[in-house]
């Protein structure tokens, strides 16, 4: 069995903490989706539950992010710099939509009632939209082959092109409808009235549909969009196992949720998310940026 190299290691950690980024941060971006849901007769349970349940946490779950930017630019620096240097439009949005959206959250709790809390909470829910799918779209251009150099490692692919197609967006609303996914399913844990959980669980069991839509749909594109990252997913050997094992968690998270067992369904979407991430780090190996950059 051939030794583990520190690369190896430090690319383990960048997905762990990938991974966690995901499962936390990413359901306190759900969380911001569902702001712009929250109306009727519950809306202030509902916005009330979103706060209790993202406030004491939403800084600390970028942490995770903070560490998947440090071992990449100390243990990746080629990587850093291509990722840097090709992506740097969506990255600043993605940036400004983070910034936007804590500035937002805070000033929504302070504001007084009315217009101007409404605003700051529709800025909120905007950058929480934005963010998401700008991470998608990152994750999908990477992943695509579009980002290339040439022989004397000059970049040559453009500032636009590689990420404004097809694919890398449908990874980001991918990505979106997951988050989403798994905010949904977290708050039905967290209420604490039947009919704020009731509310939550209609939204969770819409989502995970509509996650089994999106991942249709970026498969489909990416036959043309990403082609070395579908042809090992559709003949490696652990593609089987991967795929049983993420459509298990998934159909098993909706059933849990329709028979109300949250607890349960929580763990099986987590375990989906984790499948997914996966499949995706599994798919572009040993490839840090397809196809220039080990």
């Amino acid at each position: 069995m051939a030794s583990l190299e520190l690369a190896d290691v430090t690319a383990g950690v960048i997905f762990v903490a990938l991974t966690i980024y995901a499962l936390l941060a990413g359901a306190d971006f759900g969380a911001g989706v569902w702001e712009y849901f929250a109306r009727g007769p519950g809306a202030a349970a509902q916005r009330e539950l979103l706060r209790s349940a993202i406030g004491p946490v939403w800084e600390a779950n970028h942490v995770w992010m903070i560490v998947v930017i440090v071992c990449m630019f100390t243990g990746f620096p080629r990587a850093f710099a291509a990722i840097g240097v090709a992506l740097h439009v969506p990255l600043l949005l993605m940036l400004v939509g983070m910034v936007f959206r804590g500035s937002a959250f805070v000033f929504s709790a302070y504001a007084p009632q009315g217009v101007s809390a409404f605003r700051w909470r529709r800025v909120f829910a905007a950058a929480s939209v934005l963010t998401p799918v700008l991470l998608g779209v990152t994750l999908g251009t990477i992943a695509s082959g579009r980002i290339r150099f040439d022989q004397a490692g000059r970049y040559v692919s453009g500032y636009f092109e590689p990420w404004l197609k097809p694919f890398p967006w449908a990874v980001g609303g991918f990505a979106l409808a997951v988050f989403a996914y798994l905010a949904a399913v977290y708050l039905c844990v967290e209420a604490e009235d039947d009919r704020t959980r009731e509310a939550f669980r209609r939204r969770a069991l819409l989502a995970g549909v509509a996650v089994g839509a999106a991942a249709g749909a970026t498969w489909l594109l990416a036959r043309g969009g990403a082609p070395l990252v579908y042809q090992r997913l559709a003949s490696s050997w652990w593609t089987w196992p991967l795929q049983i094992a993420t459509g298990a968690a998934a159909v098993g998270a909706l059933a849990a949720l329709w028979r109300r067992r949250y607890a349960l369904a929580r763990t099986l979407a987590a375990v989906q998310t984790v499948c997914i991430l996966g499949g995706y780090a599994a798919g572009q190996w040993p490839y840090l940026v397809v196809p220039d950059v080990r």
